[in-house]
């Protein structure tokens, strides 16, 4: 059951990252940032060393995430249970 509802559930996510992915007028930088103002947690991959100005956004995919809650001791006597941000992975061409 719990396969049949992640399978269900992937096309959700992909569509929420393709409405994400830039239009030709945004940077890579805005499509970055807009990214992470929704919550995502933003890795990049670059190709080429081009400013980040002159970079065009190629790919955003979404990464695994880690579904279960994961337990963070800030070395007093409590413990608080985080929940993992969704990741997704931008892929830059600053070959420019």
């Amino acid at each position: 059951m719990k396969k049949i509802l992640a399978a269900g559930l992937l096309p959700l996510g992909a569509a929420a990252l393709a409405l994400a992915a830039p239009a030709q007028a945004d940077s890579a930088a805005s499509t970055i940032n807009q990214l992470r103002a929704q919550g995502y947690d933003v890795r990049v991959n670059r190709v080429g060393s081009a400013p980040l100005d002159q970079c065009t956004v190629t790919s955003v995919r979404s990464l695994p995430v880690v579904t279960q809650p994961f337990p963070v001791d800030d070395d007093d006597v409590n413990v608080f249970t985080v929940k993992p941000k969704q990741k997704v992975n931008v892929t830059l061409n600053c070959a420019g």
